[in-house]
């Protein structure tokens, strides 16, 4: 269902119908948090977008507090709860721009963020893909992000199997690219986007602006991150979905395969330590039955 935010006279920001860049919001009882995104969206320097918020099954007056924004934004919502990658998806099958650009509903953007990501992308027309360096947030104080989790640039595929290194909030991606890839995966509950980055980045060189032009929160109870243990289990879904998909080439699928094992054989150890025998031996064996 769509609410008539968007209905009307097209205001100079937010609701271009012939936008360079569409930005999705997904939110999900943020009532507050949310409304920091979207203006941060709405105080950018860059003008040429349309702003979207998804609102996943919401129950927290997310609505009302988004009327403020009356013919600024396009506001889409689902009747329940369907999780993330189902919020962006609708995002994008119902944006119009050849550019894609996502904020999580906790992050918000500095006022340059569009426009150094979209002069980049002019300089550089070979490039498909690229995020920017964050400020982190935690429980409201500034901290720096530890050695394993810089961003790389350009060829980071084996660099991501790890851990994911794209951050949805930073990243500025052709729409073609999803045409070719497919979207956000709505069978994973979690790592939707390590998910994405993978297949992406298989393909696909991914470059970093190293201005921090967005800043990421986190600590709260509401993340994915805390709401779900053994994170590495949605990973190994993931990797094994690719493989699937039979598109890595030689160097990529032996990557892939040593990451799966080291992943696999953690996780079946946590398994056995949770009295889980049955389910750490299945994944002991995986990578035996995908080689």
């Amino acid at each position: 269902m769509q609410f008539p935010f968007g209905r009307g006279p097209c205001h100079p920001l937010g609701l271009s119908p012939m936008a360079l860049v569409s930005v999705i919001i997904p939110t999900f009882n943020r009532a507050n948090r949310v409304k920091r995104a979207v203006s941060s969206v709405l105080f950018q320097t860059y003008e040429d977008y349309e702003l979207i918020v998804v609102d996943d099954g919401s129950t927290d007056g997310t609505l009302d507090g988004l009327e403020v924004f009356s013919g600024r934004i396009r506001y889409l919502t689902h009747g329940s709860n369907q999780g993330v990658s189902a919020a962006r998806n609708t995002g994008i099958r119902a944006s119009t721009g050849p550019y894609l650009a996502f904020l999580d509903s906790d992050d918000y953007w500095l006022p340059e963020k569009l426009a150094l990501q979209m002069d980049f992308f002019r300089k550089s027309p070979e490039i498909h893909a690229c995020q920017t360096e964050e400020i982190w947030i935690r429980h409201g104080r500034r901290v720096n992000p530890r050695k394993k989790h810089l961003k790389p640039s350009g060829e980071i595929f084996e660099l991501s199997l790890r851990r994911c290194l794209v951050s949805p909030s930073a990243v500025i991606l052709e729409r073609s690219l999803l045409e070719d890839i497919g979207l956000f995966d709505e069978s994973l509950p979690a790592c939707e986007d390590y998910d994405l980055w993978l297949r992406i980045a298989s393909r696909f060189p991914i470059h970093l602006l190293r201005q921090p032009l967005v800043v990421k929160t986190g600590g709260h109870p509401d993340q994915l991150s805390a709401r779900y243990h053994g994170m590495d289990r949605f990973r190994i879904r993931s990797m094994a979905n690719l493989l699937g998909r039979n598109v890595l080439h030689p160097a990529q699928r032996q990557a892939l395969m040593d990451e799966l094992r080291r992943k696999c054989r953690i996780y079946a150890t946590g398994c056995v330590k949770r009295g889980k025998q049955e389910e750490g031996k299945k994944y002991l064996a995986l990578p035996d039955t995908l080689a």
